[in-house]
């Protein structure tokens, strides 16, 4: 069963980055990549985890926009992946990178210290 699951999460990834890129029309979409999709192990729940690039405002914008589509983003995953039931998705902010530019910020500056 663990092998399924992550077959279906690779391809959710993939379908629901191909919806995103082509399939949206929304204008307050920005620029928005599919990190990771983790289901449980029932595979009747996804959690999406997308990064945004841009501001803050921008941001908050596209995660607005792209939760206002979460139902035709489903939509399409069924006409596309067939499934027994699709799972209810929940998009959720990666801010991995955010969190490793801090950290690497806070050793530069340690470093830093430690030279002077």
């Amino acid at each position: 069963m663990r092998y399924r699951r992550l077959r279906v999460q690779d391809l959710l990834r993939e379908e629901i980055s191909l919806i995103i890129q082509r399939e949206l029309q929304d204008q307050g979409l920005g620029f928005i990549t599919v990190v990771e999709v983790k289901m449980s192990e029932d595979l009747k729940s996804a959690k999406v985890y997308i990064s945004i690039y841009g501001s803050e405002e921008e941001q908050k914008h596209t995660f607005e926009a792209l939760k206002r589509s979460k139902g035709y983003i489903k939509f399409l995953l069924g006409k596309r992946i067939q499934l027994r039931y699709m799972p209810e998705i929940t998009f959720l902010l990666d801010d991995t990178l955010e969190r490793v530019q801090r950290m690497e910020e806070i050793f530069r500056k340690e470093a830093d210290e430690h030279k002077g």
